[in-house]
């Protein structure tokens, strides 16, 4: 049987355009499929002091991909230390309507005015590590800080005896966290009679400034039986200045964060002992929680830290005091570092 060579062609196109209309029909459901998915992603802006201290970029990594694999894509900041920038970030935040702002706050008073703006734009906020005062955020995750003193003087005192001379070189005021890591400290001070003989400050905690000081009252210096310093970046340009005196090992000090280098100057001598904060645990945890909020689910937290107005949920994570022995137990079996980074050299 022999088709009309006029009744092909129109079949042909009929079966054309019936495959024309059903591409169209599949790829307008596919873009709207996607539409909705964009939709229902969940976007968490974070904006981070900086880079410099070494524990936040392995923070950044782990909470990112914890997001990730909880279904929420993060976009991350870093404000290098310069408040406005900080507070610019935030504003870009709100205006891309994120779902969630997790900010390590440079400043915990001066950024209050864009924490508010946000969350006037309904967008919950949480404060890691470090608190913004007065500002009744959503969470304070961080680890117990005046736990972190306590754990300082106790170490240092043990070593030092009572009576003993102290020089504190501390963080900067606009970091709440040395308030409170000075207040635990202090709180056992008091139990040995220790007295500050002299103190420093230092902005943005610039390590420089620790041996600056150092150098600089070297006179008032050797008269102290222990040097407490903020953290490990601190400690160590305190110890670089000592070091080049002579005096490296013989004045105790302490820091804290469990840095590299401070490990490996604890298995040298010169650095009495450090303050191990789990931080891949808080970043996991500040992670759970943050997508939780962002969803709109309310975490089951019972405890609350007063911000200075309000009080907060907040979590704090228990800190770990790292001497010569138990070095290994703390911060190489946990996998914080690795032995032969430790002991390189030994």
């Amino acid at each position: 049987m022999k088709m009309n060579p006029v009744k092909i062609s129109r079949l042909l196109l009929l079966l054309f355009a019936a495959a024309i209309l059903t591409s169209c029909g599949s790829a307008a459901a596919d873009a709207e499929e996607a539409t909705e998915s964009e939709a229902d992603g969940i976007e968490i802006g974070m904006s981070f002091d900086s880079f410099v201290i070494e524990r936040w970029q392995r923070e950044r990594d782990v909470f990112v991909a914890t997001a990730r694999e909880l279904g929420a894509e993060v976009n991350v900041q870093t404000a290098n230390g310069e408040v406005e920038e900080q507070i610019a970030q935030i504003e870009y935040f709100i205006e891309k309507k994120v779902d969630l702002i997790v900010v390590v706050p440079i400043d915990a008073y001066k950024i209050q005015g864009a924490i508010g703006k946000a969350k006037r734009a309904g967008i919950p906020i949480v404060c890691y590590d470090r608190v913004v005062r007065s500002a009744n955020t959503d969470l304070f995750i961080s680890f117990d800080n005046e736990a972190v003193g306590r754990l300082m003087a106790q170490e240092l005192f043990q070593a030092a005896g009572r009576d003993a001379n102290v020089i504190m070189i501390c963080g900067p005021e606009s970091d709440y966290n040395t308030d409170m890591v000075e207040d635990g400290f202090e709180r056992i001070m008091e139990n040995y009679r220790g007295t500050v003989i002299g103190s420093c400050r230092c902005d943005n905690w610039r390590a420089e400034m620790a041996y600056d000081y150092v150098s600089e009252n070297i006179e008032l210096v050797e008269q102290a039986d222990l040097i407490m310093c903020g953290n490990d970046s601190l400690a160590g340009e305190a110890i670089r200045a000592l070091a080049e005196r002579r005096l490296a090992g013989k004045i105790p000090v302490c820091g804290q964060d469990a840095d590299l280098e401070a490990c490996q100057r604890i298995v040298e001598g010169t650095q009495l002992m450090t303050v191990y904060k789990p931080v891949e645990k808080l970043a996991r945890t500040a992670a759970e929680y943050s997508v939780m909020i962002a969803k709109g689910e309310k975490p089951s937290i019972r405890t609350t830290y007063y911000d200075g107005a309000y009080d907060i949920p907040y979590v704090a994570l228990e800190p770990i005091c790292v001497t010569a022995e138990n070095l290994d137990e703390a911060v190489i079996n946990s996998g914080f570092h690795l032995r032969e980074d430790v002991y390189l050299g030994q």
